[in-house]
C-alpha cells in the first residue's frame, strides 16, 4: 500500500476501537448444553405415568340425563337387586364426583371402591350428576360411571338411586364382600 492509502485509512479509523474478539455478536444468549441434553431425553421418554387400574374408556356406553341406570353381575339375587332397587339397603358411603374431570373422578372412584372393600362395607352410593352437556351430547361422568362400575371385578350391582337420594343423578353400588363372620359373599 502506497503511504497515501495508509494515512488515509489510518485518517479515517481515528477513534474507531479495535475488537479484540474474533466472533460476532448476535445478541442471543449461549445455548444451555445441559438444559438442551435434558429436553432432548424427555422429548423421547413420556414423563406421564398411566395408572392401570382396569377402568377403560376405550367404549363408554352414553346415557341420557334422566336415564335409570342397573346393572347386576350373573349370580346376584334377585331379592338383593329388588331391595337395592328399592332403596331398603343401607349404604355405609357416599361419593359425589361432580364438576370432576373424568380422570380425577375414575381415580376418586377408584380409591373410594377399595377404601369400602377394606372396610367391607355392603353398599355405598354415587352421585355422578346428570347435567347435560353443552355440545350436547350425554352426561360425561354418568356415562363413564356407568362403563366403569361394570368393569370393576368387585361390584355385584348398581342400580340408580330413589328420589330422596338423588334419583337418576345418583347410584347404589353392592360390593363385594369377603366371607368374613359367617357372611355370604352374595
Amino acid at each position: 500500500m502506497p503511504d497515501d492509502d495508509l494515512s488515509l485509512f489510518a485518517q479515517q479509523m481515528q477513534g474507531v476501537r479495535r475488537i479484540h474478539v474474533d466472533q460476532a455478536d448476535t445478541g442471543k444468549a449461549k445455548p444451555d448444553r445441559a438444559l438442551q441434553r435434558f429436553k432432548r431425553k424427555n422429548a423421547v421418554q413420556s414423563i406421564e405415568t398411566v395408572t392401570v387400574d382396569g377402568l377403560s374408556d376405550q367404549f363408554v356406553l352414553d346415557v341420557g340425563p334422566e336415564e335409570a341406570l342397573f346393572w347386576a353381575r350373573d349370580g346376584v339375587q334377585d331379592s338383593q337387586i329388588r331391595r337395592m332397587k328399592a332403596g331398603q339397603i343401607a349404604f355405609e358411603g357416599s361419593l359425589d364426583l361432580h364438576g370432576m374431570s373424568v380422570e380425577k373422578a375414575r381415580a376418586t372412584l377408584r380409591e373410594f371402591i377399595d377404601e369400602a372393600l377394606r372396610l367391607e362395607v355392603r353398599c355405598v352410593r354415587v352421585t355422578h350428576g346428570k347435567a347435560a352437556r353443552l355440545d350436547g351430547k350425554k352426561p360425561m361422568i354418568k356415562s363413564h360411571v356407568n362403563t366403569w362400575l361394570r368393569q370393576h371385578d368387585k361390584v355385584l350391582g348398581f342400580t340408580s338411586c330413589v328420589a330422596k337420594h338423588g334419583g337418576t343423578g345418583a347410584i347404589y353400588v353392592l360390593l363385594k364382600r369377603h366371607m368374613l363372620d359367617g357372611r355370604d359373599e352374595y
